[in-house]
């Protein structure tokens, strides 16, 4: 099964993500498939930055995005 998930980079305390597609069994900031966007929710308002085709075409291909990059995409408008 393959997933869309958040890879968690930056310092302590300090988090950013990147949107990744990864297998369900690999660890989180472990091996993945595409990246297709970042996320830093340190901002206020958070930003994002999302490929929105390459995030489209994984979907249609059966990619399952988590309950965190599901809130995302419905901000950008890729999900409804």
């Amino acid at each position: 099964m393959v997933k869309i998930r958040l890879r968690r980079i930056g310092a302590k305390k300090a988090p950013l993500y990147r949107i990744v597609v990864s297998n369900a069994t690999s660890p989180r900031d472990g091996r993945f498939i595409d990246e297709i966007g970042t996320y830093d929710p340190n901002t206020d308002p958070y930003t994002y930055k999302v490929d929105e085709e390459k995030a489209k075409q994984w979907i249609a291909n059966g990619a399952q995005p988590t309950e965190a990059v599901v809130k995302i995409f419905k901000a950008a408008g890729i999900q409804k």
